[in-house]
C-alpha cells in the first residue's frame, strides 16, 4: 500500500486535528487532535498499513 502525504485543511486545523488518515477509495477519515491523551500511538496505529496490502485500497492518504 501506497502512502500519500498532504497538508492537514483548513477546516481540520480550525477543529484542532494534528492528523488525519483515509484509506481509499473510502469514506472513513480517522483524525487525531492535539487534545486526545493518547494521540501518539493512535498516529503510530493508523501509519501501520500493511494489514491492507493486499486489499481494494489502493493508498493512505495522510495529512498532518
Amino acid at each position: 500500500m501506497k502512502k500519500v502525504y498532504k497538508t492537514l485543511t483548513a477546516d481540520q486545523k480550525e477543529r484542532g486535528v494534528i492528523f488525519s488518515s483515509q484509506l481509499c477509495p473510502g469514506t472513513t477519515i480517522h483524525e487525531v487532535k492535539a487534545t486526545d491523551r493518547d494521540r501518539y500511538a493512535v498516529i503510530d496505529r493508523l501509519k501501520d498499513d500493511k494489514f491492507f496490502n493486499n486489499s481494494p485500497y489502493k493508498y493512505n492518504l495522510i495529512r498532518q
